[in-house]
């Protein structure tokens, strides 16, 4: 009686294992199909294909175009944001358009397509994608993306983070290393896009990457560009400690900003403005996408260039993408009206073009 009684406890023990198992494999099973639906951004897209400017070096603004359709989004899926994503990116390309034709702004809009430009702008030939870069708003996932479509690495989680900036192995070559007519071919024919954020809150993130914490241990920006701005920048000499917000927003401020620029070299890129970068009145852009909404920009964007079946963005933490006001606000509480005007004069072509509001404190 006693050994039926054991083997009927451990039958039903036995029972209660494979239930917890089933019931594991029926929510892993729900998981997996509400957060990674394969269907989710509707039908394979192909690329958007709009005209770019012939000839580098020179400005031309940007002529009228044809839109192409809305995509007509399918799948359960579908938020509501990204329902309404076709129409929000032909604003913000209407709204970059009119701003290019102000001639008011000319100055702060327009740039040449340069060598510099052109340094910017990575290829992925493959797929027929060109990727501008625009520093401190999630460009690193981007490059991830890419150098898995031009089949360095399978996947973006076999990607090692001191190759993804490392341009001798990642596989990412750069439209400045192509000809001249090949890179007109390359203008005129692939899918392009580039990612913007707010223009100050951009620059804060830059001062606190570099001069701040600087996790990829860059030393030269804080042993020769930060003493650089401090000697030519900081009113109080007597004070010892290491670059201030206030000494970076003075420097960059500067209409004279230009001859410290030429010393610090391509390191500039993560404080020079989005014009200069990427020049989006010369180029015609596929896609802007926006930080602050990249959770619904990136599908769309993959969906828009026809690799969304081919490559997923990397998932972005929660709040990351918010834009902090506060943080905003508070940075710029110490310092003068006179330096904050005269640095959103030199960015006021990258709050007007991307449709940035002036901030409060400027207003007030």
């Amino acid at each position: 009686w006693l050994m039926s009684d054991n083997m009927h406890h451990q039958w039903l023990l036995l029972a209660a294992c494979f239930w917890v198992i089933f019931m594991f494999m029926v929510a892993s099973k729900f998981i997996t199909l509400t957060f990674k639906d394969p269907d989710g951004y509707g039908a394979k897209q192909e690329p958007l294909i709009l005209t770019a400017v012939t000839k580098v070096e020179e400005v031309h603004v940007p002529e009228e175009k044809h839109w192409p359709e809305e995509f007509q989004p399918t799948g359960k899926a579908f938020s509501g944001n990204l329902i309404h994503q076709p129409l929000v990116h032909m604003e913000r390309l209407e709204l970059l358009r009119n701003v290019c034709r102000d001639t008011a702004l000319r100055n702060l809009s327009h740039t040449a397509v340069s060598k510099f430009v052109l340094d910017r702008i990575f290829v992925c030939d493959k797929h027929k994608i060109l990727f501008c870069q625009t520093p401190k708003v999630g460009n690193t996932q981007w490059k991830k993306v890419l150098i898995v479509l031009n089949g360095a690495f399978s996947s973006i989680e076999e990607i090692p983070e001191n190759i993804v900036h490392d341009h001798e192995k990642n596989g990412l070559p750069r439209l400045s290393s192509f000809s001249d007519s090949e890179i007109k071919k390359r203008l005129n024919l692939y899918f392009k896009f580039f990612i913007v954020r707010d223009p100050f809150e951009r620059l804060i993130s830059a001062f606190k990457d570099k001069f701040v914490h600087n996790p990829r241990f860059e030393p030269w920006y804080r042993h020769e560009i930060a003493p650089g701005i401090i000697r030519k920048y900081r009113k109080n000499r007597t004070e010892t400690k290491g670059l201030q917000f206030e000494d970076f927003v003075r420097y960059l401020g500067d209409p004279n900003h230009r001859w410290l620029d030429v010393q610090f070299g391509d390191h500039i890129i993560h404080w020079v403005t989005y014009v200069e970068l990427c020049a989006p009145c010369e180029i015609t852009y596929s896609v802007i996408g926006h930080h602050e909404t990249l959770e619904d920009d990136a599908p769309y964007i993959l969906k828009a260039a026809g690799i969304d079946h081919l490559v997923s963005y990397p998932t972005i933490p929660p709040g990351i993408t918010v834009y902090n006001k506060t943080k905003v606000e508070r940075y710029f509480s110490g310092i003068s009206k006179r330096d904050i005007r005269r640095l959103y004069a030199r960015f006021e072509g990258d709050f007007k073009l991307f449709g940035y509001r002036e901030p409060d404190f400027l207003l007030n």
